[in-house]
């Protein structure tokens, strides 16, 4: 059954649907792949091996410890020869069978397992243990052919069970999902492992082990690696959420709690989902396809925005999670084909095509409107993978020429002279010193059986699934005779529900009867990306007028820029929550080249705002560790660029809260005798958050705390951003100073109106709360933070402080949209500033009368790409409004505040662990 389905998903129609390449063509397109392949794996041999990767600048081996550490990514690395083993069964795809026995030989000759190395469990597990799987297959299926491999005895497969054994004790967890890192000589547990401390792992990192867990059981007899695939299967199926039947991104690998509630397609999920449906091909088990059906039902009810694929929040799927894709996603529409679901693939394929022509290389983020977001490219092979399934699937000659664009491109910007070099930034062609084993695994795999015929493969590939990292399983592991045993030995309290099957794929030449049915899908994708390339600056013929005004120099409140604002026919809407929006109508500019100034202007905005992402700090917490609190309740705060950095304090700023008097801290403190030897909390809005920490430093606070004037807003809907200078030196100030939105805040400022003496701590990440119980009921407070002449706040004065309205300044300035989150109030000379990996502001153009909001509230640890909508005039509140709402808050209870806290506590250690 696996095999026949996966014949009818791969087969599909052979109609030509347009002008077919030529014999002569594809003969030469194919030999090309090959003689790519051939200077990649060369220089590898000749200047890396026995090292795991090639460093094709510098022409030299990648050493783990050898070389300055690149954090996560080494974690691939252990010392196994890694890109010899991640290429074995590419060798014999490419008809390379006398490379293939050589290669088999060094690998048993020169490769140890048990090195005394941390090693990622997933990348090991997809490389390494695939690798060696994807060889013996290879091996066998030579030596039944009498070709070649006639001494071979099963030696790779003993090296994978020697392996498998290796990480087995990284699923030694009470739920059976694994660590994310092993020891390969000592495990997890104890001191010599130097791991095993880990709570967290991806979704992917636990739902990607099944096909070579289950493929090294069936092959060896030995049914326990295919069991705890399974459990680890089975925990993150339960762990859905069931409302929305998603998953989350990270999941403590003790609890099942997710970390991160993001689900999408991508990095962090990405390979779960492809695992689930291969599963079901590979090893015929009907759940996994029921499973697979479910989950594909909800991507496409909440993640697929044809051609996009967003991420949105587990519980609330209606929530975009953010407003950008990562490149990984690109081997969603190789896995619809699988599914049999050709349309929506066809459409983001096209997408992912555009803009892959537009950049050269699919950035490893863009935005929605197709821009730049990470500029990095490390040649991953899963646009080339799509390609080939949808070449596959439709026989649309179209594919072919798209093959063709990644060839020319890799050899035009990627080839150096010791291999193929990763790109640094796709916008300047800049490399680094890379060539994952990924890219010999896979690239060259698909790349040469698009362009390939059947007499051109030493096997039939439809004999075979591949894993995610493109080894070759044969389909026959489903028919093993342990396979029975092994399905009959595992427990399911699940009924399986007819309903969710698809039991055959459509038939594309049924779906197609027009062969230009692919083409009309393309279109209108094709142009929706064109309209967002850039547009070369106008000429500005010298002598006519001056330079314009560039974003990183604009100050808001200087009245020279205002006027060349004006002239460009840029406008500025004070929004009543303190944001200052710009709108540009090209109409009211002076003239053509002022217009075109303006839109520049605009877009630089946009751009400068986006390219804070890498100067971002991670969000802060503030702990209430008085009584009755003592600790358990984390508030996530938003950092600031100025004063003190928590995260080089071990210990924090600890001390009891105040509210300052005036309230928006915009003037010389009245109360000082209250502030001094506190936490000053202060409103936000009227003045820069620099000019606030200024005047509670000086009245002696030893913190502050800013708290959102905009109603309703909370970290639990709006991203956070950091708080930046006001356009001079902000040396001066010496204290921390975090910021809360107003759910949060409301939460501190009904704690102090009903206990009237509330402690907390301002630091980079919460602390263990044992400690603050045991102080607390000790009656233990450190002399630095003991109150003194404390007088309690009336409780009217600080409702009415918590309600009041403020009224915006023109120095309250950040392009964006209405809808969004408030920014950052600053001046963009001190908040906007160019980084070398962001597009030119100069090369991208807005249409005229058109509102150019610039981008949403930044997060704390990641960039949100920009909006472009339609300017509205905000509807005004009036006061007696805000006031009846104020006063329903202020009646809540603290209780009622307190309710979500948890929710706060897991939003902001997913916000901190928060990376692609």
């Amino acid at each position: 059954m696996p095999a026949v389905l996966f014949s009818l998903m791969l087969l599909g129609a052979l109609c030509s649907l347009g002008e077919s390449m030529s014999r002569e063509e594809k003969n030469r397109l194919r030999n090309q792949v090959v003689e790519m392949f051939d200077h990649a794996y060369q220089n590898y041999m000749d200047h890396a091996y026995p090292a795991d990767e090639l460093m094709p600048l510098t022409c030299r081996g990648r050493v783990r410890g050898l070389e300055p550490s690149r954090g996560d990514v080494d974690d691939a690395l252990g010392k196994f020869s890694l890109t010899l083993i991640d290429t074995l069964d590419t060798l014999v795809l490419l008809n390379k069978t006398t490379e293939f026995e050589a290669a088999v030989r060094r690998v048993l000759k020169d490769v140890r397992l048990d090195n005394d190395i941390v090693v990622s469990v997933f990348e090991t597990n997809i490389r390494v243990l695939g690798g060696l799987l994807g060889g013996h297959s290879m091996a066998v299926m030579l030596k039944d052919g009498g070709q070649s491999m006639q001494w071979y005895q099963d030696e790779l497969l003993h090296m994978a069970k020697d392996l498998g054994l290796r990480l087995l004790p990284a699923f030694n967890t009470s739920s059976g999902l694994p660590y994310p890192r092993v020891n390969l000589r000592h495990g997890v547990r104890g001191p010599e492992t130097r791991t095993g401390t880990e709570t967290d792992t991806c979704t992917a990192c636990a739902g990607t082990i099944i096909l070579e867990f289950a493929a090294l059981s069936r092959f060896t007899g030995d049914p326990v690696f295919e069991a705890h695939a399974r459990r680890a299967m089975d925990f993150l199926w339960e762990k859905r959420q069931r409302n929305s039947n998603l998953v989350g991104t990270t999941i403590n690998i003790h609890s099942g709690e997710w970390v991160r509630r993001d689900s999408g397609v991508g990095a962090g999920i990405d390979s779960y989902y492809e695992y689930l449906l291969k599963a079901y091909v590979l090893l015929g088990d009907d759940q996994f396809l029921q499973r697979f059906n479910i989950h594909y039902a909800s991507i496409m009810k909440y993640i697929s925005q044809p051609p996009l694929l967003l991420d949105v929040h587990i519980h609330k799927p209606l929530l975009p999670a953010r407003t950008w894709m990562d490149s990984l996603l690109a081997f969603f529409p190789g896995l619809q084909v699988l599914k049999g679901d050709i349309r929506p693939a066809i459409e983001t394929h096209e997408m992912l095509y555009q803009v892959t022509k537009k950049h050269n290389f699919l950035p490893e983020a863009f935005t929605t409107d197709f821009r730049v977001h990470w500029a990095q490219h490390p040649l991953r092979p899963e646009f080339a993978e799509s390609t080939y399934f949808l070449y596959k699937a439709t026989g649309d000659p179209y594919y072919l020429e798209a093959g063709r664009t990644i060839l020319d491109n890799l050899n035009r910007f990627a080839r150096v002279p010791c291999g193929f070099a990763a790109m640094k930034d796709v916008r300047t062609g800049s490399h680094e010193d890379r060539m994952d084993s990924f890219f010999l695994a896979e690239m060259f795999k698909y790349l040469f059986l698009l362009f390939a015929d059947d007499e051109d493969l030493p096997f039939d590939i439809e004999d075979y699934i591949f894993t995610t990292e493109a080894h070759l399983l044969p389909l026959s592991l489903s028919t093993t005779p342990d396979s029975q045993s092994i399905l009959s030995n595992r427990t399911s309290e699940e009924e399986l529900d007819d309903s969710n099957f698809d039991w055959t794929c459509p038939n594309t030449r049924l779906l197609f009867p027009d062969p230009a049915y692919p083409r009309n899908l393309r279109e209108p994708i094709r142009s929706a990306v064109d309209k967002s390339c850039p547009r070369p600056a106008p000429y500005r013929e010298p002598g006519m007028g001056r330079p314009p005004l560039r974003a990183q120099d604009f100050m808001a409140n200087n009245p020279e820029h205002l006027e060349l604002l004006r002239r460009m026919g840029v406008s500025l809407i004070h929004l009543k929550d303190g944001r200052v929006q710009l709108v540009q109508h090209a109409t009211q500019a002076v003239s053509a080249v002022a217009a075109e100034d303006g839109v520049r202007f605009m877009q630089e905005m946009m751009e400068l705002s986006s390219q804070q992402q890498k100067e971002q700090l991670p969000p802060r917490a503030i702990q209430i560790v008085s009584h009755p609190f003592f600790g358990r309740v984390v508030l996530t705060a938003g950092p600031a660029q100025f004063g003190i950095d928590l995260s080089k304090s071990t210990t924090g700023v600890r001390g009891f809260v105040t509210v300052a008097e005036p309230y928006s801290g915009c003037s010389e403190i009245t109360n000082p005798e209250y502030v001094r030897g506190h936490i000053a909390l202060l409103q936000r809005g009227q003045c820069m958050f620099a000019e606030k920490a200024r005047h509670i430093q000086k009245a002696g606070a030893i913190g502050g705390i800013v708290i959102d004037d905009n109603e309703g807003s909370s970290s639990d809907t709006a991203p956070l951003f950091q708080m930046a200078g006001d356009g001079r030196s902000t040396d001066d100030v010496t204290l921390p100073l975090l910021f809360l939105f107003h759910k949060e805040g409301n939460i501190l400022l009904e704690s102090l109106k009903e206990y009237r003496e509330v402690e907390v701590l301002l630091s980079d990440k919460a602390r263990d709360r044992g400690a603050d119980v045991q102080a607390a009921e000790g009656g233990c407070l450190t002399e630095a933070t003991t109150p003194t002449n404390f007088e309690p706040i009336s409780q009217s004065l600080i409702s009415t402080l918590a309600l009041g309205e403020v009224t915006p300044s023109q120095e309250e300035v950040s392009a964006v949209d209405q809808d969004t989150t408030p920014m950052e109030e600053t001046s963009p000379s001190e908040e906007v500033r160019l980084v070398e990996e962001e597009a030119s502001p100069a090369e991208e153009a807005i249409p005229a009368e058109e509102a150019i909001p610039a981008e949403e509230a930044i997060p704390a640890d990641e960039e949100a790409p920009p909006t472009v909508t339609d300017s509205t005039q905000p509807k005004e509140e009036t006061d007696s409004e805000k006031s009846e709402e104020g006063d329903t808050d202020s009646n809540q209870s603290v209780d009622e505040l307190l309710a979500d806290w948890r929710e706060d506590l897991e939003a902001f250690q997913q916000m901190e662990k928060d990376e692609l």
